[in-house]
């Protein structure tokens, strides 16, 4: 395995989009040959579908600086390589983790082919790589790299990773088959395209949520402080696109096809925002963040509904989650619910302030509207149906509110080190007789859901100003590989 210096970051990731794009043109020639005259790849061919290699030596020969950052660090000295997929596409995000490690440390960059394979699905931007007529699934299995999920695996991000001897370490949390794999998912799930996707991601539990997203993103748009809205079905709205039906042609697209659609705000000076509405469960809220993760989004945050456990609490209050009792189940053995998640300050202020300048409520009126405290996260919608049972859990914890989400969400961020917060809005109060019913809660609704949605923009604008400081170095661990 040959590898080449690079003088810099940049010619870094220009030799990476070379090898991967040399690679991917490859196997994209030798697999329409194959449907148009069944010919299979030789072996010589077939070792040319090969994802790039990224090599980083770290040699203590200076003392690096001193930093706060919570990443591109090296925890001790030697060689740390990735493979690499989509260069072009995590340019930004590649130079940010570089650029630290070779002027800080001194490191050395290196470039290379790996021998991990590309999976022919991978090299199809399509995806449609059976609906060219006569080829099947075991035609191409038989010739051509497949996905083969026993090497697809989270074993960095939870530190299970053995260390060989002598073998680099991880350089980031995710290889290549690891991310393609999630990127394929999204598309699947959110029914558009991955790169749509945007660093600021708010999650949430109810479709009402996307028609405010939508008309605030309209109305951006036409205000000339956004590009476009890129909705499920292949809807794309940019300032040309609106007229009055703009809204309705995105509200009405097809998303009811897919799982989690995904709607993303595309702004002017970038770093945009993307709503996913995921349902409801912690088996979608965990499926939809093991691969949004894989694009290193700088914070995702949880805006939706919950029940409020305290009787001085009102329909349309908000819940900022301190704490996370978590009765999801679906996470203890990744992060065992004795393992703390804790609030991230930085979150924890910027979702305050923002509910404070969007309520227009400050001091004492605000914390009547404004409740810190622990949120349960259930596995089980009807929990209250065993009242009896989950009485003393929720007296022991204080629990303000529960839902069945925001836990799970909140464990992904910490387990896959993305930043993570939690504001819920009080739907209904089960626990006091104040359930939802349709008129009540279609009442509640149209008065709610909007202030909550432009909190949570908001809150994610302060995210922005406040810069690296978010990547909290209490989502590190002490032997964390140098990329963010």
């Amino acid at each position: 395995m040959t590898f080449e210096i690079a003088a810099t970051p940049h010619e870094a990731v220009d030799r990476l989009e070379l090898l991967y794009e040399q690679a991917r043109t490859a196997l994209r020639y030798d697999l329409q040959r194959f449907f148009t005259t069944a010919q299979p790849p030789t072996l010589e061919e077939r070792a040319l579908y090969r994802y790039p290699m990224l090599r980083v030596t770290y040699e203590p020969s200076k003392l690096p600086a001193a930093t706060r950052r919570g990443y591109a660090k090296f925890s001790m000295p030697g060689i740390y390589s990735t493979t690499v997929t989509q260069p072009a596409e995590f340019r930004a995000y590649l130079l940010d983790q570089l650029q630290p490690l070779v002027e800080e440390y001194g490191a050395t960059i290196e470039t290379g082919i790996s021998s991990q394979e590309i999976p022919y699905p991978y090299a199809l931007d399509g995806g449609d790589e059976l609906g060219r007529g006569t080829v099947t699934a075991a035609e191409l299995a038989r010739y051509f790299p497949t996905p083969l999920l026993a090497l697809v695996g989270d074993e960095i991000a939870d530190g299970t990773f053995e260390i060989v001897e002598g073998e680099p370490r991880p350089l980031s949390l995710f290889d290549a088959v690891r991310v393609d794999y999630s990127l394929r998912r999204l598309v699947h799930y959110t029914g558009t395209d991955w790169r749509a996707v945007q660093p600021w991601v708010l999650l949430t539990n109810y479709h009402r949520y996307v028609d405010q997203f939508v008309r605030l993103a309209l109305a951006e748009i036409e205000a000339g402080t956004a590009q476009a809205l890129v909705a499920p079905g292949g809807i794309r709205i940019d300032r040309d696109g609106i007229d009055v039906s703009a809204a309705e042609r995105v509200m009405s697209a097809p998303w009811h096809r897919f799982q989690m659609p995904a709607y993303h705000l595309i702004r002017t000076e970038g770093e945009g925002v993307t709503l996913v509405n995921i349902g409801v469960g912690p088996s979608n809220a965990k499926n939809i963040t093991d691969h949004l993760a894989v694009l290193r989004p700088n914070c995702w945050l949880m805006v939706g509904h919950c029940g409020g456990l305290r009787q001085t609490q009102i329909i349309g209050d908000y819940v900022l989650a301190h704490a996370y009792l978590r009765q999801d189940g679906i996470l203890d053995e990744l992060v065992p619910p004795d393992v703390p998640v804790p609030a991230l300050a930085e979150v924890q202020v910027a979702l305050q302030e923002a509910a404070a300048e969007v309520t227009g409520e400050k001091g004492d009126r605000l914390k009547q509207r404004l409740r810190t405290g622990t949120v349960v996260t259930q596995d089980d919608r009807n929990w209250e149906l065993r009242w009896s049972k989950e009485r003393k859990r929720i007296n022991l914890s204080r629990a303000i509110a529960v839902d069945m989400e925001s836990g799970t969400i909140a464990a992904q961020g910490y387990r896959l080190r993305v930043p993570y917060g939690t504001l819920l809005c009080v739907s209904d109060k089960p626990l006091h007789g104040e359930i939802k019913l349709p008129g009540a809660a279609n009442a509640f609704y149209e008065r709610a859901v909007g202030e909550h949605l432009k909190i949570g923009l908001a809150a994610l604008e302060k995210l922005k100003e406040a810069g690296s400081s978010i990547h909290s170095r209490k989502l590190r661990s002490f032997d964390e590989p140098p990329f963010r």
